[in-house]
C-alpha cells in the first residue's frame, strides 16, 4: 500500500521576506506593472497560497524612465474626483511624470492586486524610486533583470 502524501499549507509569518531590485528603465509600464504585481503575490513560488501574503518585497528604480507604447503619453488619461460638483481632475500621463514619476507605476501595480486587506498588506512590500539609488541595502536584495 503506497503512503499518503501529504499537503502543506504556508501559514503566516513562516518564511522571512527576500526583496529583489528591478531596474525600470526602458521598461513599458503595463507589463513590468503586471511582472511586480506578480512578484508582489507571490504567484511565481511554488508555494503560493492565495489567502497569504507570500511575496517578495520589490523595490524598483528609475522609474522616470519607463515608456509607454503609442502615443499614450499624451492620450492616457488619468481621473479622480473629490465628492463635490465639478470636482473631476484629468492629468496626462506626462503632467504626472513631470510632477511624481512614481505614481504611474504605483496606480498600474495598485490596479493588479487583490482588492481589500490583502493587496493593501501586499502594496506596502512595494517601494519605488525615480532615481538610481535606494535606501535598502541592508535587506540584501538580490538584483533581477527583465527580458
Amino acid at each position: 500500500m503506497a503512503p499518503m502524501k501529504k499537503t502543506t499549507f504556508r501559514k503566516p509569518g513562516d518564511s522571512p521576506v527576500k526583496w529583489v531590485v528591478l531596474d525600470a528603465q526602458d521598461q513599458v509600464v503595463g507589463r513590468l506593472a503586471s511582472h511586480v504585481a506578480v512578484r508582489l503575490m507571490g504567484k511565481n513560488r511554488p508555494d503560493y497560497t492565495p489567502s497569504f501574503t507570500c511575496g517578495e518585497g520589490v523595490v524598483v528604480v528609475n522609474c522616470e524612465k519607463v515608456v509607454f507604447t503609442g502615443a499614450k503619453w499624451d492620450k492616457k488619461i488619468y481621473r479622480r474626483h473629490s465628492g463635490y460638483i465639478g470636482g473631476l481632475k484629468e492629468l496626462t500621463a506626462r503632467k504626472i511624470l513631470s510632477s511624481h514619476p512614481d505614481r504611474i507605476l504605483f496606480m498600474a501595480v495598485k490596479r493588479m492586486l487583490p482588492k481589500g486587506k490583502l493587496g493593501e498588506h501586499m502594496i506596502k512590500r512595494l517601494k519605488i524610486y525615480a532615481g538610481s539609488e535606494h535606501p535598502h541595502g541592508s535587506q540584501t536584495p538580490e538584483t533581477v533583470k527583465l527580458a
